[in-house]
């Protein structure tokens, strides 16, 4: 991953060695991210320190958020997604005798990257955010890691990058560029998400997806996937090649070839 000596400024206000045998971990967290070891302070946004793992602690957000690929909803959709039957792997074109590479230009908390490597894909992802990348980074190099699942991860690497500053200086093409741009927020009284609320917290509203859907067709060999809500309008006005429906997502296709 790339560096994250940058202080991230609002972003974070320290870090929580959890344990004792955390403490050295979280002083090499210190001095690379430019912010202090403190107590655990709720009304922080803070990065909690374990010696096997890192995790959020958000206000307002409840339990700390890590990125588990051995559990959770990424083992319920690696084991019974639809594989290469489902929406999302249709909509990148995966059929018998090709499996796409990938970039995941907007990787958030990695679920559709890992679904598309367990599909045998070569995703590199890019996530803007270094809090969210740090705990991808962290997810990937977990030792306590189920073989079939280590095999996943080792088709996945992660980018702290501004995408559009990343696809503007890419050297190879890859098949296809995938998009899964910030939805807008809901009204406070609306059931959000915990990982939702917290990807707005730490990102802020999308601004940019227009030029990085420009962009994007221009970088990609084969295609560029945008993942939408149903019913919402097309990035930008651009209307795609077609489009890929599930109950409640729909994938725009922008088709080179």
């Amino acid at each position: 991953m790339d560096s994250l000596l940058q202080p991230l400024n609002n972003t974070l206000d320290s870090l929580v060695a959890v344990s004792p045998q955390a403490l050295p971990r979280a002083k090499s967290l210190e001095k690379e991210l430019c912010v202090p070891i403190k107590l655990l302070d709720k009304s922080l946004v803070q990065l909690l320190v374990e010696d096997d793992r890192l995790s959020l602690q958000v206000p307002d957000i409840g339990n700390p958020v890590f990125i588990d690929f051995s559990s959770g909803k990424y083992d319920h959709r690696r084991k019974f997604g639809g594989g290469k039957g489902q929406p999302l792997a249709k909509a990148v074109g995966m059929k018998q005798g090709h499996t796409p590479n990938i970039i995941d230009a907007t990787a958030g908390f990695a679920r559709d990257a890992f679904v598309l490597a367990s599909l045998g894909s070569t995703v590199t992802m890019l996530e803007q955010s270094p809090l969210i990348s740090l705990l991808i980074e962290d997810a990937l190099q977990q030792k306590e890691m189920a073989d079939e699942v280590k095999v996943i991860t080792e088709r996945m690497t992660i980018h702290h990058a501004n995408a559009i500053d990343f696809l503007s200086t890419l050297q190879e093409q890859p098949d296809v560029v995938y998009m899964d741009p910030m939805y807008p927020s809901r009204d406070k009284s609306a059931l959000v998400k915990k990982e939702m609320q917290v990807l707005h917290q730490l990102i802020g509203p999308d601004t940019n997806s227009e030029e990085l859907l420009t962009l994007a067709r221009q970088v990609a060999r084969r295609r560029v996937v945008v993942k939408r809500p149903k019913g919402a309008e097309f990035v930008g006005n651009q209307k795609p090649s077609a489009s890929i429906q599930s109950k409640n997502t729909r994938y725009d296709l922008y088709v080179n070839s």
